[in-house]
């Protein structure tokens, strides 16, 4: 468990960049051979919805080969298994890991209801770990896309070390709250306002205080790039660190949405040094362009120049 969150004024999680988060069904071996070339920051082979039954046991091996036999540069590498709940998941995570060993990053967990789930994948990587010798722990992300784990999100978010990001899952989280939704889990009538605003905030503000990266949900209208772009641009504004991809030409869309502009590193870096030096000469605040920067101001900021750091 976590011992302690992060310090009010940290500014980003620490780690690695995940503006854009591509999902490769495990069982196809010719999509698995281009997931590498897509210019993800993540992709992860999905041995869960995108498999079905019959394949599921058989897409590991598959898995595998793609993980240990490719070139994948600085892009992480990550599994979804299959839910705690069924008869695949604990297979999942002993034969991926005991064959991709440290060419595996990060395993995606699924179906999160409570902090216990998460504690209970964490102590199998403990023990595989320690058994297979390798060098360095395998990091987590996990899925809040059911009732019980949005309401549990707070302390999911702090369930291990490992945990490196929360994501939304608006699909499956449709079907847990009975929600009247269409293909592309929006409304299916007119609604007063941000149809998934309330969840967003809980997973985002659950992941900031237990200091791991958010990232928002898929569009599944993989052709529909203006909303798609709207969507990814909503989660920025709100402040999630990337989006999922179901499509790799959602890949370059989150990328950019997700990339400080040179505009905003620049106005960053700007009101920084102004702050700096009013800093310097015993003034907690300065005027510019007609409005008031202060040290929170000053926080905002760094968010920005942490961001660009890490996708750079």
């Amino acid at each position: 468990m976590r011992a302690a969150g992060p310090t009010p004024d940290r500014p980003l999680p620490a780690g690695r960049a995940r503006r854009s988060e591509l999902a490769t069904p495990a069982s196809s071996e010719r999509m698995c051979a281009k997931a590498p070339q897509s210019g993800a920051d993540l992709v992860f082979l999905d041995l869960e919805d995108a498999c079905a039954p019959v394949v599921k046991e058989s897409a590991r091996g598959i898995a595998v080969a793609a993980l240990t036999g490719q070139d994948w540069g600085r892009t992480l590498r990550a599994v979804r298994i299959n839910g705690l709940d069924t008869v695949w998941c604990h297979d999942d995570i002993i034969e991926i890991v005991t064959g991709a060993r440290e060419a595996l990053d990060v395993i995606i967990v699924p179906k999160v209801r409570r902090a216990r789930d998460v504690w209970w994948v964490d102590v199998l990587l403990t023990q595989l770990e320690r058994k297979l010798g390798l060098a360095r722990p395998i990091a987590l992300e996990v899925l809040v896309e059911e009732a019980e784990g949005l309401a549990n999100a707070a302390e999911i978010a702090r369930a291990s070390d490992r945990l490196e990001a929360i994501i939304f899952g608006a699909g499956d989280l449709s079907v847990s709250l009975h929600a009247r939704v269409d293909g592309n889990f929006d409304p299916v009538g007119p609604y007063p306002g941000g149809f998934w605003h309330y969840a967003r905030v809980q997973i985002l503000a659950a992941a900031r205080a237990a200091g791991i990266a958010a990232i928002d949900a898929p569009h599944p209208a993989y052709r529909d790039t203006n909303g798609y772009l709207g969507s990814a641009r909503q989660a920025a504004l709100l402040g999630f660190d990337g989006k999922w991809a179901i499509h790799p030409s959602q890949v370059p869309l989150a990328n950019d949405v997700f990339t400080p502009t040179p505009a905003e590193i620049a106005a960053a870096e700007e009101i920084t040094a102004l702050y700096r030096d009013a800093e310097a000469g015993g003034t907690g605040a300065v005027g510019h362009d007609g409005r008031l920067v202060d040290a929170a101001h000053v926080r905002l900021a760094a968010n920005v120049l942490a961001k660009a750091a890490g996708t750079g």
